[in-house]
Parts: C-alpha cells; structure tokens; sequence
C-alpha cells in the first residue's frame, strides 16, 4: 500500500513502441512527400478558401433567386387588379340600408387601382395650386401687428405695458371684420 506515491509524479512518461520487423517505405513515397511543400497550416487556408468560395457562390445563388422572386410579385402585384373578396353580412346589410350617393362612393373607392390614385392626387394638387390665393395684410393690420410683437419682445418680462399698442392692433382688426362684413351683405 504504501509502495507508491499517492500522487502522481511530475515527470512525463514517454512510450517507445518497437516494431518486431523493420519498416521500410518505399523511395517514390519518401520522394514525394519530400517534395510536397504543403503544410497543415496551407492546407487548412487552402480549404478555408475553398469554403468561403463555395459559400459566396451559394449566397449569389439566392440573392438571384429572391431578386427573382421579387420582381416576378412585384409585377403581379402592381399588373392585377386587387380580387374582390367575399363581403360580410354587415357588409351587404349596410350596402343595403346606405343611399346611391355612398354606395357610388365605395365602388370608386374599390375600383381605385395605383395610376388611378396617382392621377386623382395630380388633378387635386393642380385644382389647388389654381386656388385664389389669400389676399395680401391690410397695411395698417401689418403695422399694428408689427408694433405689437416689437413690444412684447422689448417687455418679455413685463407684457401688460404693451397694452397701447394691443388696443391699436384690436382697432385696426376691427375696422377689417366690419369692412368684411359690409363687403358680404352688400
């Protein structure tokens, strides 16, 4: 029991195996793998380049195809008219109980393809752009206004000793809502 150590010894064993016959290779295998210059560390870089080549070329493959894939739904998707689906019965009870005017507008609406959008957009874009324009500020208003905000910036702290140029801007919109109103019951 007490004939060995208990822990192992530090010092590293080494196993020498010892063939019964003699190993003999013949000279072309000793040539040739004298002349081969690769290495375990050329050959692993040598493979790894052959993976990362097969992988790009994988990841080319799929990106044609998904680019395919999008162009061929794109192209279905803008080409077709949206399907009509089934309507629900609150649907058809509503259609039903609503006047021509609404039932008109919802068709529009349900007949309404991409270009047709674009071109109403462009139709209402023009009838704006045609609109009369807001007339120009009374110079007086302008004037008023004007001495208004040019009081309040100097008094930010005290705004009540503006009250001068307030009662100014008050008279003056004044006089333009009873011009107005003359303008429209004549």
């Amino acid at each position: 029991m007490g004939a060995e150590n208990s822990k192992p010894s530090s010092e590293v064993k080494q196993h020498v195996f010892s063939p019964e016959h003699p190993v003999k290779f013949s000279t072309e295998l000793v040539d040739s793998l004298q002349k081969n210059t690769f290495t375990d560390s050329t050959r692993s870089r040598q493979q790894e380049l052959q993976y990362q080549e097969r992988l790009t070329a994988e990841l080319e493959k799929l990106r044609a195809q998904e680019s395919q894939n999008f162009n061929k739904f794109s192209e279905t998707l803008s080409g077709e008219p949206e399907q009509p689906s089934e309507p629900s019965l609150v649907e058809k009870l509503s259609d039903a109980t609503s006047s021509k005017a609404t039932l008109a507008e919802k068709q529009r609406q349900k007949d309404m393809s991409r270009d047709s959008v674009t071109k109403e957009v462009e139709q209402l874009r023009a009838k704006l752009a045609s609109r009369k324009k807001l007339e120009q500020v009374d110079a007086d208003v302008g004037k008023a206004k004007e001495a208004v905000v040019t009081c309040l910036r100097a008094n930010d702290r005290r705004p009540l000793d503006c009250w001068k140029e307030i009662e100014t801007f008050k008279k003056e919109v004044g006089r333009l809502e009873k011009d107005f109103v003359e303008k429209t019951i004549r």
